[in-house]
């Protein structure tokens, strides 16, 4: 059958048939799609059309996922126990407050049987608890939100560091790291050691706090778990401080660091755990 009467017969314009796309192949596009996917082997095409929106490329989400599809791209099950993926270690920081946060949940329920939830972070090297927030619920949004009012009053970090939790992955989360321009690293799944500071805190506030109280209602809970964190910061010993309190061993580091100094000046002694500062003298 000719092209003409086929035409005829489905009702369909030659010039339609003939016609032949000029697009170009989105090569460059592909390239940085495949190399995302590789180094974010977790991410599907959600999560990397937002980093690729991050980095200028304006593109509509669903040639996003035609792209990310075609490639042959896919987040892998997993079958058997979680793996490390890849380098995860953070790197070391500067012994000054507010360089590296650390953030992790803690569970807890109240006289009623009703559960709740505590969102604590935590400065790395002060050992300060910067926020311990309770809720029945804290979606990706919450924790936007109180991490954007610790920054107005505490000043920005150089690094947050948390858990693959599905809140702290949320397209919110990784939305608002660009936006403000802060960097996020994630432990290795199944590896909770790599986030040892807020683990050893939710430890000390379980076996201190909550395994001792009983929380009637949740108001009840945000007054005892303020009152416990401020005495946390100001007046409980911290062994990992030489039994200093957090509070003291922040004030007397903004002695030792001026802040006319600049954390990329002359001083380059760097730390990966503030642990090697603990004094050796016999316990009182």
């Amino acid at each position: 059958m000719s092209e003409r009467r086929a035409c005829r017969v489905i009702d369909a314009d030659r010039k339609s048939v003939r016609y032949r796309s000029i697009r170009d192949g989105d090569g460059a596009l592909r390239e940085k799609l495949r190399e995302l996917a590789n180094q974010r082997r977790r991410f599907g095409y959600r999560r990397l059309h937002i980093l690729l929106r991050r980095e200028g490329v304006m593109i509509n989400r669903k040639k996003t996922q035609r792209l990310y599809k075609e490639e042959g791209l896919a987040v892998r099950r997993r079958r058997s126990r979680k793996r490390a993926v890849g380098i995860r270690a953070p790197a070391p920081v500067l012994a000054l407050p507010n360089q590296r946060w650390s953030l992790d949940f803690v569970h807890d329920q109240m006289a009623s049987g009703r559960r709740f939830r505590v969102l604590n972070v935590v400065d790395d090297v002060t050992r300060e608890c910067l926020a311990a927030v309770p809720d029945t619920s804290i979606s990706g949004h919450r924790v936007v939100r109180e991490l954007t009012r610790l920054i107005a009053q505490r000043g920005k970090p150089g690094m947050i560091v948390s858990d693959n939790g599905t809140e702290l992955t949320s397209n919110a989360v990784l939305a608002w790291c660009g936006q403000i321009g802060v960097e996020w690293h994630y432990i290795a799944p199944g590896k909770p050691m790599q986030n040892g500071y807020v683990e050893s805190f939710n430890g000390r506030m379980r076996d201190e706090l909550l395994n001792e109280t009983l929380f009637m209602s949740l108001a009840h809970a945000r007054v005892e778990i303020a009152a416990w964190v401020e005495d946390y910061n100001r007046e409980r010993p911290h062994s990992s401080l030489g039994y200093a309190t957090p509070a003291a061993f922040a004030a007397e580091l903004d002695k030792q660091w001026p802040a006319s100094l600049h954390p990329t000046g002359s001083a380059t002694q760097t730390i990966a755990s503030t642990a090697q500062m603990r004094k050796t003298t016999a316990r009182l």
